[in-house]
């Protein structure tokens, strides 16, 4: 029964199968699909303000993402964009914003990621807003057992709907994955399906530097693992990644789930985005922190979010922000800066 719903989700995604040589893979490696890439587009805007963000899966392929994923010998599937329905009379439920929209395109992204991870890919889910990550996260989840979460970004995204001030779904998606926040959730229309999935001691958030009162008491009271700008400062990168590592493999050694917004990096390299933050990662930090956990071996889904092309002044700005998403990916996917060669390269003889 559940391969045939698998397969029903992916005929609804509009699916364009790419397939290439399979590599062969280290027999070390836990995850041995790492090098292959599940791409799943998720226009989807509702989780904040600001339109353009549906436009972000299809500048991110634009750019080359499959074609370099494929150079780079990775087995690339894209399951094409995600259509959502029209959610009509979608009122405000107290401050939050959208939900009935936000909870239903998250239930459908859930399945999807759930259908793509059991055809064996690691999932790539380009956003859209970070709302998604309730979606991507639960589905990852779903077909996989317990994670450990990585986030990248400027923000805790660890609101609930309760402590929101501005009442978007984008600054709340983590509230909904806690178990330790379930008393803290009220019920909302379409969120009833959402099974938290996450412990606190499996989540690490890495670049923060706008945190709200709520948030930093949470992740206080939660005890969370936060490497915010100030860490980072402090031990540079490469230590901020040892910790990471060594904490979340420090028990058991679970899949890991990566979700990068685009925003955890400085504006002056990514500033089409919804709600940039000075003070950022360099771009150098922010592709060693992929490189590190594609390193790990147990890099399983990676969300790419708030790409917002209408949040760039100029095309430069739109096309700096773009190829950065790109490099990230990349990145994840086994691009090393010192250079890649495929296992069986032999020297040409004159």
């Amino acid at each position: 029964r559940v391969s045939m719903r698998s397969a029903r989700i992916l005929r609804q995604l509009a699916v364009t199968v790419c397939k290439r040589h399979h590599h062969h893979h280290h027999p070390h490696h836990r995850y041995h699909h790492q090098r292959s890439a599940g791409i799943i587009g998720a226009p989807f805007s509702k989780g904040q303000p600001r339109g353009g963000v549906e436009r972000g899966p299809d500048l991110i392929r634009a750019a080359g993402l499959l074609n370099k994923l494929r150079e780079q010998g990775c087995t690339v599937k894209d399951y094409g964009n995600m259509a959502f329905e029209e959610v009509v009379d979608d009122e405000p439920v107290g401050r939050v914003k959208c939900a009935r929209a936000v909870g239903s395109a998250n239930k459908r992204l859930s399945d999807a990621v759930q259908a793509v991870k059991r055809e064996g890919h690691t999932t790539v889910m380009l956003g859209g807003d970070h709302s998604l990550a309730i979606g991507s996260i639960h589905g990852h989840s779903a077909a996989v057992g317990e994670l450990s979460v990585v986030w990248v970004d400027a923000h805790a995204d660890i609101n609930t709907p309760l402590t929101s001030s501005t009442g978007n779904i984008h600054g709340q998606p983590m509230s909904y994955l806690l178990h330790e926040l379930q008393s803290k959730i009220p019920v909302l229309p379409n969120f009833s399906w959402i099974k938290p999935c996450v412990s606190a001691k499996d989540l690490v958030y890495i670049g923060l530097r706008d945190v709200d009162p709520g948030e930093h008491y949470i992740l206080k009271l939660l005890g969370v693992k936060v490497f915010s700008m100030s860490e980072v400062d402090h031990l540079g990168v490469p230590r901020v990644m040892e910790e990471t590592c060594d904490y979340l493999s420090a028990k058991v050694k679970k899949p890991i789930h990566l979700s990068y917004d685009i925003d955890a990096i400085d504006p002056s390299v990514t500033p089409a985005t919804g709600t940039p933050v000075v003070g950022g990662l360099t771009y150098r930090e922010g592709v060693y922190i992929t490189e590190h956990i594609c390193q790990t071996g147990l890099l399983s889904a990676v969300d790419m979010v708030e790409v917002n092309p209408l949040r760039g002044r100029t095309e430069d700005d739109i096309q700096s922000t773009v190829s950065t998403a790109v490099d990230l990916l990349l990145g994840c996917f086994g691009r090393l800066r010192e250079g890649n060669h495929s296992s069986d390269y032999r020297l040409p003889e004159p």
